[in-house]
């Protein structure tokens, strides 16, 4: 890495470096960049888990997981899931299913998920 690089390095915030990262991680896969999910149509998907909660959703317990790929971020809820052996924070998981929307984030409710090796590359 040449010194042009390193500062170029220094000048970026530490969110652009991990979308950076994540892009690069994740680009061999050829699947369709989060950034770029339309609503109502099938995709495959992938990213990092960056947060997992609990939360009930009309008194079911719902397993909410927001995953990113450096090009956007969505949230993947799994319904009546309070855990989901393999998944966890920081590890790298690949869902397939139909988007939607709903207050402002784009959301997969039940979708068929695979779990990726760390080094997803």
């Amino acid at each position: 890495m040449g010194l042009k690089n390193i500062v170029k390095s220094a000048n970026k915030g530490i969110r652009e470096l991990d979308a950076e990262r994540l892009v690069d991680k994740f680009a061999d896969l050829n699947l369709t960049p989060l950034g770029e999910v339309a609503v109502r149509t099938k995709v495959k998907v992938c990213g990092e888990v960056k947060r997992m909660t609990m939360k009930p959703r009309s008194g079911i317990p719902s397993m909410e997981i927001v995953i990113n790929d450096g090009t956007g971020q969505v949230t993947v809820i799994f319904s009546g899931r309070r855990h989901i052996a393999g998944i966890e924070h920081g590890g790298c998981l690949a869902v397939e299913g139909v988007a939607y929307r709903e207050r402002n984030n784009t959301v997969f409710l039940n979708p068929v998920y695979t779990l990726l090796p760390h080094g997803a590359e």
